[in-house]
């Protein structure tokens, strides 16, 4: 996810007893170095470091270009690797960079190189955005030069296929630039507060197109940009209240509630030289949502995913911006669920690849460009997946003309691992490219003779290479830090099966004390998360994977399961919570995990603690009312009844209380604070854009009337995601004060 940095850090308790001390760190190993075991290095810059891998793009030559030396003491810079040879050179001199962009007296100039804003295809120049302006680098001269200067606010850059000019957004305005005069075109005019051309409104950007302000594209052949104009006049106003200055600050946001107006998106194609925008028409193309475009590679019509409320059929349609027609080429419908499709082409356009939940798996299939079903490309007891989560394929496939080649990444090997295969496309001769085990995220090259390859297992934190698509590692970009984990003697996260009571295979993980005794009994802290399709168990490095291991280190045993809604295994077992999210299917997992983990021989049946963030939050809530396992639980962001979170997910997965009243009643947890068991603290932030404030001040006021104690941590001005360091720390270690305190 990406928030926005608060620099209001003040924090306060309410209902605790006093801040907790600093973790201090335990002592070292016989003969080893002493650890920087403290929260305070866990979300530090070595640590962050350690689990992290530099941004990268592929140039239109083939090369790979990427930020390196972000940790001292060397110095980052943008660095190439040419994949016909490995060679490893520098892009750019970035302290003669750095200095060309002070001598122009541009504000807030960074100490060191970031990563840019965009790059053009060929890997020449890029564009940043300093003190909201625009600045484009010559890498081979080491040399800024600023394209804008207005007291309007530019982003939102990306550069035309042919490298010649820039499109970005002002003022809610579509614009673009000529590199070589730097003349602007201003390309649409409306926009305001609430008319947004070519950047996302709220709930497009979280729910729609993964946390990515992608609202226009160009044509292939740099001539056109697709756009989405947006109304965000319909939608309710929520209303965030900052602690300063002496008036506090007052913080509008147009957020659209479950049965509630959503924004209102056209999508229109401009010319890039400027001219009346063609519009496709909604009259005769109905629609709730826009969710997905793609140019066709001949630059003439555009492919555009739409779909309805309810979110039970999806189309897609080619738009032809010459007649402003719009014909539609595909439909899937579903009475429980449809999702967004991956979508790409071959043979110029001829051929069209598409994902489809079949079967109640997720695989390709072959289509002509008049929608008629040629073949299924991939078929088996398991999903494509991409790197998006709620069992979405997007971002898995790629095709390759050249060698008449698809290659997808999928989770045919494991489901707790992804991988890179290829196959024709009439789905014969299908091999499997990646081989060590774990989780593989890979990016292929334009001309698909080439991959990168992001990679990480549970216990190893990842890398980041290039292989040519037989496999073979050609260059290592960045090695696993796995040896800045050796003086922490860390254990191995080992992998378990839970059965249910169907037969169901639970995937679990359990994490134990480095000086594990199995003849002793040891406190279990089960770490959820629970959304459909989004599993937590898996063969990959994650973010709080250093923080279990602290926790590990301080006695408990670290546990994690994932009900099988949410192990992305195939739509059939998301479909199971639709109407009734976060209730009696996850709860039934629920109960047979906490059966499992309890009748393990080094597990204290009467220490048992449960946690999680965001949908974690809510699936701890569901826990302590709804059983009575848990001594203790922390419930960090929960949504608390689904009328208060946003149409698009919500609406997905519950519907409207309207249409589903019982549902809604069923899955709030309000309804049942009164029969909550063992002790809880809720935790969130004040602006929280995602899961409002709202759902845990209900919650706690529920618990009020109910007459329930309980302890309450809120963190002025933080996000869903902090972005505090302080605030992280302090929520760790209050986190671990209440496991001390509580368990």
């Amino acid at each position: 996810m990406r928030w926005k940095t608060s620099s209001r850090f003040v924090l306060f308790l309410v209902a605790a007893a006093s801040a907790p001390a600093r973790a201090q760190a335990p002592p070292p190993a016989s003969g080893a170095a002493a650890p920087s075991w403290t929260t305070d290095w866990i979300y530090g810059r070595d640590a962050a470091a350690i689990g992290r891998v530099p941004p990268f793009a592929w140039t239109s030559g083939g090369d790979v270009l990427f930020l390196a030396g972000e940790e001292p003491p060397e110095v980052p810079t943008l660095a190439r690797v040419s994949s016909a040879t490995g060679r490893r050179s520098n892009a750019v001199d970035a302290s003669a960079a750095l200095a060309s962009l002070r001598a122009q007296g541009a504000g807030a100039v960074p100490e060191t190189l970031p990563w840019p804003d965009a790059l053009d295809p060929a890997g020449r120049t890029a564009i940043y955005v300093f003190g909201d302006d625009l600045y484009a680098l010559d890498l081979a001269a080491s040399r800024f030069a600023r394209l804008t200067a207005t007291d309007a606010k530019e982003q939102l850059p990306r550069f035309s296929p042919d490298g010649t000019r820039v499109a970005f957004v002002r003022d809610n305005d579509l614009w673009v630039l000529e590199l070589a005069t730097k003349k602007e075109t201003r390309l649409t005019a409306d926009g305001s507060g609430t008319i947004l051309n070519g950047t996302l409104s709220w709930v497009y950007w979280e729910e729609v197109f993964s946390r990515g302000d992608t609202g226009y594209w160009w044509s292939p052949d740099s001539r056109s940009l697709a756009f989405l104009r947006t109304d965000d006049g319909p939608v309710d106003v929520s209303t965030f209240t900052d602690f300063e200055p002496a008036v506090p600050r007052q913080i509008p946001q147009r957020y659209p509630r479950t049965g509630r107006p959503n924004p209102t998106v056209r999508l229109g194609v401009v010319p890039a030289s400027g001219g009346a925008a063609v519009w496709m028409d909604p009259a005769s193309v109905p629609y709730e949502y826009l969710v997905g475009v793609a140019w066709l590679p001949d630059s003439r019509s555009v492919a555009v995913q739409t779909m309805n409320r309810p979110q039970t059929k999806l189309d897609v349609w080619r738009f032809d911006p010459s007649t402003a027609k719009a014909a539609l080429v595909l439909s899937d419908a579903d009475p429980v669920l449809v999702y967004q499709k991956e979508l790409v082409f071959a043979d110029g356009g001829k051929t069209w690849i598409v994902s489809f939940e079949k079967g109640g798996h997720t695989h390709l299939f072959r289509y002509g460009a008049d929608g008629a079903r040629r073949n299924a490309v991939t078929q088996g007891p398991w999903s494509v997946r991409g790197g998006h989560s709620y069992g979405a394929a997007l971002g898995s496939a790629w095709v390759d003309d050249a060698s008449g080649l698809v290659y997808f990444t999928a989770i045919e090997k494991s489901p707790l691992e992804s991988h890179l295969y290829r196959i024709r496309p009439d789905g014969a001769g299908m091999a499997r490219l990646t081989r060590e085990d774990g989780t593989h995220r890979v990016t292929l090259s334009p001309d698909r003779r080439f991959y990168v390859d992001a990679f990480s297992t549970a216990d190893t934190p990842p890398s980041l290479t290039l292989h040519d698509v037989s496999g073979k590692t050609i260059a290592t970009l960045q090695e696993s830090k796995i040896a800045a984990l050796a003086p922490l003697h860390l254990t191995r996260r080992e992998f378990e099966t839970i059965p249910a009571p169907d037969g169901f295979p639970l995937p679990a993980s359990v994490l134990k004390p480095p000086d594990f005794d199995p003849a002793k009994k040891y406190p279990v802290l089960i770490h959820v998360y629970g959304g459909p399709g989004s599993p937590i168990v898996q063969n990959r490095w994650d973010r709080d994977a250093l923080f279990d291991h602290l926790l590990a280190s301080r006695g408990y045993v670290v546990a994690s399961f994932d009900p099988r809604s949410a192990t992305g295994r195939g739509k059939q077992l998301e479909d199971l919570v639709v109407g009734k999210m976060m209730s009696d299917v996850e709860l039934a997992d629920l109960r047979t995990a906490v059966a499992w983990f309890k009748g393990q021989s080094w597990a204290d049946p009467a220490r048992f603690g449960i946690w999680g963030w965001s949908g974690g939050g809510s699936y701890t809530l569901l826990a302590m009312t709804r059983t009575a396992e848990f001594k203790a639980g922390i419930s960090g962001a929960p949504v608390t009844d689904w009328r208060f979170y946003d149409t698009k997910f919500g609406e997905a997965w519950m519907k409207t209380a309207d249409s589903n009243p019982a549902g809604y009643a069923l899955t709030s947890a309000l309804a049942h604070a009164k029969d909550l068991s063992g002790r809880l603290m809720l935790v969130f932030g004040t602006y929280d854009d995602n899961v409002h404030p709202q759902n845990e001040w209900a919650f706690a006021d529920a618990l009020i009337a109910a007459g329930k104690p309980f302890d309450l941590m809120v963190y002025p001005m933080q996000k869903h995601g902090f972005t505090s360091k302080a605030a992280i720390i302090h929520r760790a270690e209050k986190m671990l004060e209440f496991w001390k305190r509580s368990l």
